[in-house]
């Protein structure tokens, strides 16, 4: 199976901890060694943030803070390549001809950030539809898609499953908010609906869970599956624990 995992900078290396860094690696090695071939989208994470407030106190404007971001996520996106060693292509992708290009070779292709104005939730989204992926992973530190912020809403309730219209349908009013606590972006839902793409959002902060998903369906996150792929079309709810 083909499938490309989305890490969220502050789950792949919170505080920049190689021990975590290592056990991502390690995980993505387990799913190769299951004879999946694997892409991986990095994100910047807290790391990222901490450049972009200080750019943004010097002046600098918004494409110029995205490019920060976008270095950052590609510096994240090298530890994890460090850790990987032999198993994944030398370098961050900065094109999805490129990342494909390293899948056919069997490497697992790894990327940061691409364009200002377009979070990794996309290029995970973009990177995955053009490659025919047949699964996108998204490690987040969330465990699922909700009806509202769990942090700020004691009610809101988790999907178990959904279609990715409905996705997009849950995202649209949430990616209004500033600081908006939609688990993937708008972009990102649009890009799983038109492609029809099966999906996981998931909580990635122990990184077994990616594997556990993959290999077996074995979550307990959201699951995105394209109408026709399963014969519950309304979204399933699950109160938080």
């Amino acid at each position: 199976m083909r499938v490309v995992v989305s890490v969220g900078g502050s789950v792949l290396a919170p505080d920049l901890d190689p021990d975590r860094v290592a056990a991502y690696a390690d995980a993505i090695e387990r799913l190769v060694a299951a004879d999946h071939e694997v892409g991986v989208v990095v994100g910047g994470g807290g790391v990222a943030r901490e450049y972009i407030e200080t750019a943004r106190a010097l002046g600098a404007n918004e494409v110029e803070l995205d490019q920060f971001g976008i270095g950052t996520t590609r510096l994240n996106a090298r530890l994890l390549i460090a850790a990987l060693g032999e198993t994944a292509a030398v370098s961050p992708a900065t094109e999805y001809d490129e990342a494909a290009a390293g899948l056919r070779r069997g490497e697992v292709s790894v990327m940061g950030g691409m364009t200002p104005g377009q979070t990794t939730d996309a290029v995970a989204a973009a990177f995955a539809e053009s490659v025919d992926a047949d699964l996108l992973v998204y490690a987040t530190s969330a465990d699922g898609v909700y009806d509202a912020d769990p942090n700020a809403d004691p009610d809101a309730t988790q999907f178990a499953e959904m279609s990715p219209a409905e996705l997009v349908e849950v995202v649209l009013p949430m990616s209004r908010d500033a600081g908006a606590s939609a688990p993937v972006d708008l972009l990102a839902a649009k890009l799983i609906d038109r492609a029809g793409m099966r999906a996981i959002v998931l909580d990635g902060t122990d990184p077994s869970a990616v594997v556990d998903a993959v290999v077996s369906g074995d979550h307990s996150g959201t699951d995105v599956i394209p109408v026709g792929g399963d014969e519950r079309a309304d979204p399933v709810r699950t109160e938080q624990s």
